[in-house]
């Protein structure tokens, strides 16, 4: 080793990679640093934002659904739920106050959610608009905002409109017309502290949310607690498991009320989603195919066989007997051997269309989710006995929908009408969007054919199986059928049956088609006998309603002129939006005695004091008056008080005592 040349000591070497270690350590960061503010500034500061703010959907209120009329069926109610932060109150015994003031709880309340030692204490309850403006602010109050789905008439029409789960429409209206109801949801942006909690009044718009748009149904109001009621009511005196009751306009085909209840469920919508064998209501379908395809008249006369006839190893029983008879007697007092022998004209093919074109077998088009179309067989799959069983309503399975459009078209001089649930639909304005106006599906017969089956519709409410229909001063034309209800598990059940009547009044000039059907009354359960007088009840009360959708004066002419011919029926049809006069007289209308002193023409008000509210409505709405309330409970009294007199038709204010949430 050369002596100029000396080994480096130990603490030199170490100086020298100490120092390398630091340059490269200093270049990692100077990389890194580089890396973050150049390469990831975009990622780092939106992650920087996040904990110092959060971005929150601001949920849209949800469109109304209105009657005819207006009035609200369904509409959105902005409510707000309020929690306690205690870390964050700076003076409790104001908080304390002020929710005592604004949520009306007591101070016992008001201390146990602000002297807890829990950080976060919600407050039980959802509270109005105006808590908002109190108590917004406020540091260590959190208020979160929630939209309800809320029905001002409770169940009246549940099943019509359908309800609403996680903002989407679930059935009826609301799934049909999700898409205009529901909205545009908006965005805020809220800041947060240090541990990531919200601060108060620290919440910025972005994106206003943009409400929906508004439903307006053909339903009136009126008619629907009017049909709601006799149906309780008849379901209550007979024990039946459930009904159905549609009103509808046969000249528009506008669905006035559509009311279906089935094992106490006031959400069904059996009228258009469960079939069932007519029985005699479709009798008069199949004399309109004799006489329109001209094998027949109603003069014609039959031999009814004493009451038992056998064809086709198949044997038919009258209630009555005799021997011959015409075809309108048949009809009228519905023998099956004398429809069944007239029957025996059609051809099977004839048979077969003037039932499709009357619109059985295939749904009816109705706007809301769930119709079905019943059944019809083609000719290529009937049986023997198929006919006959056709003939007198069985071996077809029909929604009580699908009869009262089919009843409409006898009414209305032949035209088959499609149902129409919507009136219009508007924009968040209230601007009008769309109209539906009446659409014919087809002229099924000719009028003619329904005019001269409508007189002998006429005279089974007069003196045949339908009396219990007959309404005072106005002629009623229906048809009650009774017929044993079919099960595919276990075949006709003895002792089940479905009870049914489809009427139409003024006879002379049609402005209501009202159907009712039970099923499985006990006790009585021909349709002439449990169906009928629920017809008549309905026909009642829509009269002494004053905002029902009756032209008055027309209800008017027809009282004082039982012989108006059916075309003016075809004049009504081509002029659906003439102002109604004023209403006529009481004594005219229902041949009260009327001496010009309303007071002692009046109602007396009973004592409904002390029944729930929905028991005290029904006693209210038999007597022929309007029932007003708010929520349900126990009556406390009326708006007029009870002994007072009141007219047909007139409102009655029930005071309900609250219950008060503990």
């Amino acid at each position: 080793m050369s002596p100029s040349v000396r080994p480096l000591r130990p603490a030199s070497w170490r100086r020298r990679v100490l120092l390398a270690g630091w340059l490269v350590g200093a270049a990692v960061l100077c990389l890194r640093a580089g890396q973050i503010q150049l390469a990831q500034r975009g990622a780092w500061q939106e992650l920087a934002e996040s904990q110092h703010q959060t971005d929150k959907r601001v949920a849209a209120a949800r469109g109304t659904i209105l009657d005819r009329d207006g009035t609200p069926l369904a509409v959105s109610r902005e409510t707000y739920s309020v929690a306690v932060a205690t870390d964050q109150v700076t003076d409790v015994e104001t908080l304390q106050q002020l929710l005592v003031a604004a949520l009306e709880i007591s101070p016992e309340k008001a201390r146990s959610v602000t002297d807890t030692g829990r950080r976060w204490n919600p407050i039980a309850g959802r509270y109005g608009p105006a808590t908002r403006e109190q108590l917004s602010g406020v540091r260590g109050l959190y208020l979160d905002r929630e939209l309800q789905r809320y029905h001002p008439h409770g169940d009246l029409a549940r099943g019509v409109l359908g309800t609403v789960i996680d903002d989407a429409g679930q059935g009826g209206v609301e799934q049909a017309f999700d898409e205009l109801l529901r909205g545009h949801e908006g965005r805020e942006v809220v800041a947060r502290d240090v541990i990531g909690q919200p601060i108060p009044g620290e919440t910025f718009v972005v994106e206003n949310p943009r409400s929906g748009g508004e439903v307006v149904l053909t339903i009136d109001l009126d008619l629907q607690e009017i049909a709601r009621q006799a149906l309780e009511e008849a379901i209550q005196s007979t024990e039946a498991r459930g009904g159905d009751v549609l009103v509808t306009d046969p000249m528009s085909g506008e669905i006035l009320a559509l009311v279906s209840i089935r094992d106490g469920q006031t959400a069904s919508l059996s009228a258009i989603n469960t079939p069932y064998e007519p029985g005699s209501t479709l009798k008069p379908f199949t004399v309109a195919a004799i006489l329109s395809n001209g094998v027949g008249a109603l003069s014609d006369t039959v031999d009814t066989e004493d009451g038992t006839w056998r064809i086709n190893q198949r044997t038919l029983h009258d209630i009555g007997k005799g021997q011959r008879m015409t075809v309108g007697d048949a009809l009228r007092v519905s023998s099956n051997i004398g429809i069944a022998k007239a029957a025996q004209a059609l051809s099977e093919g004839q048979q077969y269309e003037n039932l499709r074109d009357f619109g059985f077998g295939v749904p009816t088009g109705i706007e809301i989710p769930g119709e079905v179309g019943g059944m019809l067989r083609r000719p290529d799959r009937w049986s023997g006995q198929s006919p006959v069983s056709l003939a007198i309503g069985y071996e077809i399975s029909v929604t009580p929908l699908q009869m009262a459009m089919a009843y409409g078209a006898m009414a209305n001089g032949g035209r088959l009408m499609q149902p129409r649930l919507v009136k219009e639909l508007r924009d968040a304005q209230g601007n009008v969007v769309e109209s539906f106006n009446p659409r014919v599906v087809r002229r099924v017969v000719d009028e003619r054919v329904t005019r001269s089956i409508s007189r002998v519709l006429v005279d089974v409410v007069e003196d045949g199986s339908g009396t219990s229909a007959r309404l005072g001063s106005f002629r009623v034309a229906g048809k009650s059928g009774t017929a044993r209800a079919y099960s595919p598990e276990g075949g006709y059940t003895a002792g089940n049956y479905y009870s049914s009547f489809v009427g139409f009044f003024p006879a002379e000039d049609p402005q209501l088609v009202i159907l009712v059907k039970l099923e499985n009354p006990q006790g009585a359960y021909y349709g002439g006998a449990v169906a009928a007088p629920v017809t008549r009840a309905t026909m009642e009360a829509a009269l002494a309603a004053r905002s029902s959708p009756l032209d008055r004066a027309a209800l008017l002419q027809a009282s004082r002129s039982p012989t108006m011919p059916v075309e003016q029926a075809s004049a009504r049809f081509a002029a659906q939006s003439i102002d109604p006069p004023p209403p006529p007289t009481y004594e005219a209308m229902f041949g009260a005695d009327f001496n010009g002193d309303p007071e002692a023409a009046g109602i007396p008000i009973p004592e409904v004091a002390g029944l729930p509210s929905r028991v005290a409505a029904r006693r209210l709405h038999a007597l022929g008056l309007r029932v007003e309330h708010e929520g349900s409970g126990e009556i406390i009294g009326t708006v007029p008080a009870a002994g007072l007199r009141a007219l047909p038709g007139d409102t009655i204010r029930l005071r309900v005592r609250r219950r008060l949430d503990g």
